[in-house]
């Protein structure tokens, strides 16, 4: 008859992989967040004609509980550049989309950043 021995230790029995777990979540979130910041910062900047630095500096990454937004701290003509405030409707100016097209590209890029993310905390995980 054969004998069999079963171990439970490592990290997934003392709670290292699940620290750092909860550890990969903070990260990704932010990693993401910067991303889509980069994103709407390099749509202004193949947009923008002539660019004054004040509404870029504007735009932020804030920590809201669990998650981050980006925004441009509700600069008066932030909607017109962005293309939704009242007044496109009656200009020629249609606005820039940075911010929908950030948004659009970081749908398409989150599944590939995580990933990346996720290979930094594997070791930990595994012991």
């Amino acid at each position: 008859m054969a004998d069999i021995t079963v171990s439970s230790d490592g990290p997934l029995f003392d709670g290292r992989a699940q620290l750092a777990l909860r550890d990969y979540m903070d990260k990704v979130v932010d990693d993401i967040a910067d991303q889509g910041l980069s994103l709407v910062q390099r749509n202004l900047d193949a947009s923008i004609r002539h660019p004054t630095p004040y509404y870029e500096t504007q735009i932020v990454k804030d920590v809201v509980g669990a998650d981050r937004v980006i925004h441009d701290r509700d600069i008066i003509y932030g909607p017109w550049l962005e293309g939704v405030g009242s007044r496109n409707k009656t200009t020629r100016f249609k606005g820039y989309f940075s911010f929908r097209r950030a948004r659009h590209e970081l749908e398409l890029r989150k599944v590939e950043i995580a990933e990346a993310t996720l290979q930094q905390f594997l070791p930990r995980m595994r012991g």
